[in-house]
């Protein structure tokens, strides 16, 4: 029974409500998420097949785009499926089990995307500020122990979340106000001190600012790399080869950064906002990471090309 009052620690079932508020448009809004999620799939799946099939791309710059892509699509299938479930279908019910997973899967996911982006910077001021040693310095053996320490590192954060959701009691009513599970959003529920829960979370989030802040420093030097190039045509060049990159990190942490802000100071904005934001932190970038790297990156954007238009090559 989700009303129940008894106390729980492995309740059968959640109720997910949607965008508390806007219930009658709902309808309405799965159509765009429907959209954002079919553009997410095409397009990482298709840059994943570019990578594969196209041998000049088998270098590190690409093979962290590969991360990314599949990373991305983790993100968009752990979530938009539910949530057009609870627009179009009234399917607002989800197991507990299914509920712990999904909170799992998005904070791996998100976790992954951060890790990656600093990476690729890392990336992108070795090409730029030391191009001579890139390929001495990014060998495939260090390829490889730099995407076990993504793995790691994420696990290692995330992984508690589990075991703190588990540790709490839940009684009375088990609605959740959103579109998906999160951890603070189930810790909310519960009839028990979640002091643990709330430092962990701040702790966890503050690895992203240690993750911009290497961001911040490898673009700080490769802007000084750049603007002592000798001409213009040679500085351009070069901001171009971080431009793709730097839009999608400002896809990734610029809703993070509104939904965080929102979540913390803005309590006279109404819940759907804090809602929509938090979608928007999960359903967008996943979309548009694909859509950026196409148009950006002639490497890519090329050979797709190609498949579509065959004729014109």
């Amino acid at each position: 029974m989700l009303h129940s009052n008894n106390t729980q620690f492995h309740p059968p079932s959640f109720l997910l409500v949607g965008i508390p508020g806007l219930e009658d448009v709902h309808i309405w809004i799965g159509f765009p998420f429907f959209a954002v999620y079919l553009i997410a799939l095409l397009g990482n799946i298709t840059i994943l097949f570019v990578i594969q099939m196209e041998h000049s791309l088998h270098q590190p710059m690409f093979y962290f785009l590969a991360m990314l892509a599949c990373t991305d699509l983790g993100l968009s299938t752990a979530t938009i499926p539910k949530m057009l479930g609870i627009f179009w279908f009234n399917l607002r019910e989800i197991g507990f089990g299914a509920c712990i997973t999904q909170m799992y899967t998005i904070h791996i996911c998100t976790g992954l995307e951060s890790v990656v982006l600093t990476v690729m910077a890392i990336d992108r001021y070795i090409a730029i500020c030391n191009p001579l040693r890139y390929s001495m310095i990014l060998t495939n053996k260090v390829i490889a122990i730099l995407s076990i320490v993504i793995i790691v590192r994420t696990l290692v954060f995330v992984t508690p979340f589990i075991f703190l959701i588990l540790r709490l009691p839940f009684c009375g009513v088990r609605v959740i106000l959103h579109t998906y599970c999160e951890h603070m959003g189930l810790a909310k529920l519960a009839c028990a001190n979640i002091r643990v829960n709330v430092v962990y979370g701040l702790i966890a989030f503050s690895v992203g600012y240690i993750d911009l802040s290497v961001i911040g420093f490898s673009y700080v030097q490769i802007l000084r790399a750049v603007f002592h190039l000798p001409s213009w045509d040679a500085r351009l060049k070069a901001l171009n080869t971080c431009g793709s990159h730097v839009c999608v990190m400002l896809a990734f942490y610029l809703p993070a950064l509104f939904s965080f802000m929102t979540h913390r100071f803005g309590h006279n904005i109404p819940h759907y906002i804090h809602i929509l934001l938090a979608n928007l932190y999960v359903v967008v970038p996943p979309a548009l990471n694909p859509v950026i790297y196409g148009v950006r990156t002639k490497q890519i954007g090329e050979p797709v090309l190609r498949i579509l238009i065959p004729k014109a090559y």
